[in-house]
């Protein structure tokens, strides 16, 4: 009786374990979610929360898996401040990037904004497990946008313009950019801008452009390639004193998971994407058809020859 009684607790035992562990997985788009670790030769890609950069990372992760490389996603992570720790750790390793952003991130003190110079002193400062490929010509920086009203009223065309009348206007961006170097903080030190108000919204998505079309906000951050910029007739203010550096988008990769085939890949797009490709990225997805980022990958591989 006695073992009986042992025996049974002990499988009531293992199934509270095994309860508790298919619980476990949380929301954490960087967990593994009680899943199989990946295999050595798998790379595991994220990308930040917004279009353009999902668009990239599907873009990745489409050409690899044609030339027979095994791939995971984690799209949708978040901000830099969110995904750059797991690049760190291994739970992601590869991420679409921008040079100047990223350069400013691991080194807040550096100077560099041309593109050339910018590329030099990123690879130079990324942790060692860490490298960058080839970086593309297409380029989106953050940029302080405003209304065409607002443009006109304050006869604006650039941040210099803008400065004598920052203390009357609200400023809408995403958490990250109150703090970042070359956010809020930038354009106070480098045009001595100081807005009146700053409200977090997103990554220069809905809520960001609603509240600049509503008045809610005078002046936003909004990428350059953003299609919202053209459908509304915003007004991106040009950044005579480089605030913003250079922005090319860039592979940026755990050297563990870097082989011939895999540089060859992503550095075969690199070669391909532009600007105005990205743009046009960004109109595509925001169309009235609305599709998804993975058909918006897969049209733009087929168009460039990589699918």
């Amino acid at each position: 009786m006695r073992r009986s009684l042992i025996a049974r607790a002990a499988v009531v035992a293992a199934i509270s374990v095994l309860s508790l562990a298919a619980c476990g997985g949380g929301s954490d788009p960087l967990s593994s979610g009680g899943s199989p670790a990946p295999a050595s030769d798998t790379i595991i890609i994220g990308s930040a929360n917004f279009t353009e950069n999902q668009i990239l990372a599907e873009i990745y992760a489409q050409a690899l898996q044609a030339k027979g490389v095994n791939v995971e996603k984690k799209l949708n992570i978040g901000s830099r401040e969110t995904y750059f720790p797991g690049l760190q750790d291994g739970s992601i390793d590869l991420i679409p990037e921008y040079t100047g952003v990223l350069l400013q991130f691991v080194n807040k003190q550096a100077p560099e904004t041309e593109s050339n110079a910018v590329y030099t002193a990123l690879e130079a400062a990324l942790p060692g497990t860490l490298t960058v490929l080839d970086r593309s010509e297409a380029e989106d920086k953050d940029a302080v946008v405003v209304t065409r009203e607002t443009a006109t009223r304050l006869n604006a065309t650039s941040l210099a313009d803008l400065a004598p009348h920052c203390g009357e206007l609200v400023f809408g961006g995403p958490p990250e950019f109150q703090t970042r170097p070359d956010g809020i903080p930038g354009i106070a030190e480098t045009y001595g801008c100081s807005f009146k108000e700053y409200r977090s919204l997103d990554a220069g998505g809905p809520l960001t452009v609603s509240a600049l079309k509503n008045g809610d906000v005078q002046a936003a951050d909004i990428f350059t390639t953003d299609a919202s910029i053209l459908a509304n007739d915003f007004v991106v203010l040009t950044d005579p004193k480089n605030n913003f550096a250079a922005q090319n988008v860039v592979p940026l990769i755990n050297k563990a998971k870097v082989d011939d085939n895999v540089r060859q890949v992503l550095n075969d797009i690199s070669a391909k994407l532009t600007t105005e490709g990205l743009t046009a990225l960004n109109a595509e997805a925001a169309s009235d058809a609305k599709p998804s980022v993975e058909t918006v990958a897969k049209n733009w591989l087929d168009q460039n020859g990589l699918g």
